[in-house]
């Protein structure tokens, strides 16, 4: 299954956290972005479950985090 995250972060640390998330083996494209959300990632996780546990436990600990959205591939 793919999906988007969208996050907005609480600090300007694009790079750091970019950087992070890279190294997930789960994450498949990752781009900073200008405008209300500031990184958009694809993940590519086995079922809804793993994605919720891929959202709660990697990206939403991460204290620079302050907003997730994410939006599962229809296809």
């Amino acid at each position: 299954m793919l999906a988007y995250i969208m996050i907005t972060l609480n600090t300007n640390k694009e790079q750091e956290i970019y950087a992070k998330l890279k190294e997930l083996k789960n994450v498949k494209e990752i781009h900073i972005l200008f405008g209300e959300w500031d990184i958009i990632s694809l993940v590519e996780v086995e079922s809804a479950e793993h994605l919720a546990t891929f959202v709660i436990d990697k990206v939403r600990v991460m204290p620079e985090v302050e907003l997730t959205s994410t939006m599962i591939v229809a296809k």
